[in-house]
């Protein structure tokens, strides 16, 4: 068995500092661009560098023909709908917050391999972990959220917008399960893509007011999150899987939403409430009780 090297420490480390960063960033770049521009904006500088790369490598592009139907419900599952969801609950959900949220795809994952992936069944601990992922996300949303649905629907619309995208990106691993065995920066290329293909219309939609200005705080989020968490840690990610296995960078989600409330305190003087706490250990807490093989042994 492989044993993680420092190489293997530092690129999680490094994928845990992107992708928690992206919330960030996102909030940022949506004070001055719509949602959906957002979305197009870093897929479209993902695929540029990653399409670059691959040509670079000299990979071959031939499987498209067999699995483009898979890897155009990749782009949508994997990029175009989370990244458009994620941006527009944004506008009026803090990155913290956002980062909370997005915790409970591992746990989602879980649930949909039961019943879509051969040999990933429910076991006890998996489905108590899962009940307490969802009650930390009531925690969350707070003890009165849908009985106050007049007051504060705005957020509370926002907060599912962006529990949505993270149901997607756990509907975009079960897909990803069937993926051929081609390198991965060919695959991650042709999947942005499709993805910039499905979400260029959406720079051209009617009534969006914007305009770019690269000099502006707003443009450089964009192309710092279509570059490191969009671009580069999709090379990373696969690089360190391929190097240690999964199993390593699961836990990954136990610090991509502690990063993301850090940074939002620190660079956005986001406030996190004691409910938002309570909320994030509930969650973290089921991701490691779901994770365990030898905490319970009943199995469905």
């Amino acid at each position: 068995m492989y044993k993680a090297r420092l190489a293997d420490w530092l690129g999680m480390f490094a994928l845990v500092i992107m992708f928690g960063s992206a919330f960030m960033f996102t909030k940022i770049s949506v004070q001055e661009y719509p949602p959906a521009v957002v979305a197009a904006g870093r897929i479209i500088i993902a695929a540029i560098m990653l399409v670059a790369l691959s040509i670079f490598r000299k990979d071959s592009f031939t499987f498209v023909i067999n699995h483009w139907l898979l890897l155009i419900a990749l782009a949508f599952f994997g990029c175009c709908l989370p990244f458009y969801l994620i941006s527009w609950g944004q506008q009026t959900v803090d990155s913290s917050i956002a980062g909370i949220l997005m915790a409970i795809s591992p746990l989602t994952t879980i649930v949909l391999a039961h019943f879509f992936v051969a040999n990933e069944r429910l076991t006890i601990n998996r489905v108590v972990g899962f009940v307490l992922g969802f009650f930390g996300i009531l925690v969350l949303f707070g003890p009165t959220a849908f009985i106050k649905f007049d007051t504060d629907s705005d957020r509370l619309i926002a907060m599912l917008a962006i529990l949505a995208g993270a149901i997607s990106y756990a509907v975009n691993t079960i897909i990803a399960k069937r993926l051929p065995n081609e390198s991965f920066v060919a695959l991650s290329a042709i999947v942005m893509v499709f993805a910039s293909i499905i979400m260029l219309p959406a720079l051209f939609l009617p009534g969006q007011n914007w305009h770019l200005s690269f000099q502006s705080v707003e443009f450089l989020s964009l192309a710092l999150l279509g570059i490191f968490p969009t671009a580069l840690a999709t090379i990373i990610y696969f690089a360190v899987i391929a190097r240690v296995g999964p199993s390593f960078l699961s836990q990954i989600n136990y610090l991509i939403p502690v990063w993301a409330v850090i940074i939002g305190i620190l660079f956005l003087n986001e406030s996190v409430g004691i409910n938002a706490i309570m909320a994030l250990v509930i969650i973290l807490l089921g991701i490691a009780i779901a994770q365990r093989k030898n905490l319970f042994f009943a199995r469905f």
